[in-house]
Order: C-alpha cells, then structure tokens, then sequence
C-alpha cells in the first residue's frame, strides 16, 4: 500500500492518523467471513490463510496471505463491504489497522498511495475471478490440471511445487489421499512427471482438453 514512498513519507501519514498495532498468535481467527470491514488490515509481520465454507459444507483455503499485504483491501468499500472470507494467524502475526475513515484521509494527502490502492483492488478482482473459475471445475483432475498449467504459462513445461500435498488438498478442498491417487493418475496416464517438488507437463495438450471436455 506504500510501495514506492520513503519511509520519512510513510512515517509522517501515519503518524497524522489515528491507528492500531494488532498482535495475534498462531490459530488466532482475526476477521470472520461476513463480519463488516471497518478498517484497513496491513500485515506488517506473519502471515495469515483466508478459508471459507464451499456448498458442501466443506472448509475450503483460499491463499496464504504475507506481510507486507492488506487484507480485504477491496471489501473496504460498497454496498456489502464485508470480510468474504475467514482469516486466520498462520503463526505470530502482527497487523496495522487503520479505521477507514482515517485512511481516507491518506488517500487524499497522498496520490501514491491512493494509485496502490486502486491497483490493489484491482489485483484482487482478477485473483477473485480465476478463483471463481477455478472453483467451477468438478473433479480433482480438472483442478490439478487447471493449477498446472496456470503455474507453468505458455513458456516452461516444468514447475517447482512450493505447497506441500496437504496445502494443495487444502486448497482445492479435498482429502490429500484423494489428492496424491489423482496426481498418480495422471503420471501414469503420461500426461505429467513428478520428481520430488518438480512436476514437469508432459502433453499440455491433453491436459487442456480434460478443461474443456468437463
């Protein structure tokens, strides 16, 4: 939010509002999903896990989020500004918050931030859009899929893995047994080859058509 602004320029509109230093530890829920956002959370230390419940019922992750990112920074505003989903303190986590009237009174001061911002809500439509189209897929295959080809591009045909399988099942919402039989599935079938963290795409081509085909 205050990229591009020295720090004796951040120091000083902060220092003419009024704000909080949060503290919470690991387990810690910050904000529930559809409480009403009433102020602006920047992680400054930590790092925190959206989650919301899909129509199953079932808990479903929706990205780790790091210091230094705000939170809900596109909720802030508008009819139901509200927290879409759950946060929660992935270990120490320490947050600025600041009352939305008073960062108003920053965005006014400051057009540099005032242009982060705009820039951040837009971030974060697009991440919420391929979010939504990541959600439509039905199967584990068409995740899987979707997740590897979106992580390798049109350039690279292998891509390291930074999640673990359990943060990948937690992330498309299903058991990590179910998760590692599908990644086997399609190892087998030739359309993917795992080495350790190094999952390289074998036959883009038929990993496009399990998309379209469902």
């Amino acid at each position: 939010m205050f990229q591009g602004i020295s720090a004796e320029s951040t120091e000083s509109l902060i220092g003419g509002i009024h704000f909080q230093i949060k503290k919470y530890k690991k387990h810690d829920i910050i904000v529930t999903g559809g409480e009403k956002v009433q102020n602006l959370y920047i992680i400054t230390q930590g790092s925190v896990k959206g989650e919301m419940m899909d129509y199953s019922g079932k808990v479903v992750k929706i990205e780790d989020i790091e210091a230094p990112k705000p939170l809900a920074s596109a909720f802030m505003f508008g009819k139901e500004n509200r927290y879409p989903v759950t946060v929660t303190a992935n270990n120490q986590v320490t947050i600025l918050s600041i009352p939305i009237d008073e960062f108003l009174k920053i965005l006014q001061k400051n057009s540099k931030v005032l242009v982060n911002y705009l820039n951040s809500i837009s971030t974060r439509a697009q991440f919420l859009s391929q979010k939504i189209h990541f959600l439509s897929f039905k199967t584990i295959k068409e995740k899987i899929a979707h997740y590897l080809l979106q992580k390798a591009g049109d350039r690279f045909h292998s891509i390291e893995l930074k999640e673990t399988q359990q943060q990948l099942a937690d992330m498309f919402g299903v058991a990590r047994p179910s998760l590692a039989r599908v990644f086997g599935d399609l190892q087998n079938e030739g359309l993917i080859k795992i080495d350790k963290k190094t999952v390289t795409l074998l036959d883009k081509t038929r990993l496009n058509h399990l998309l379209q085909s469902g």
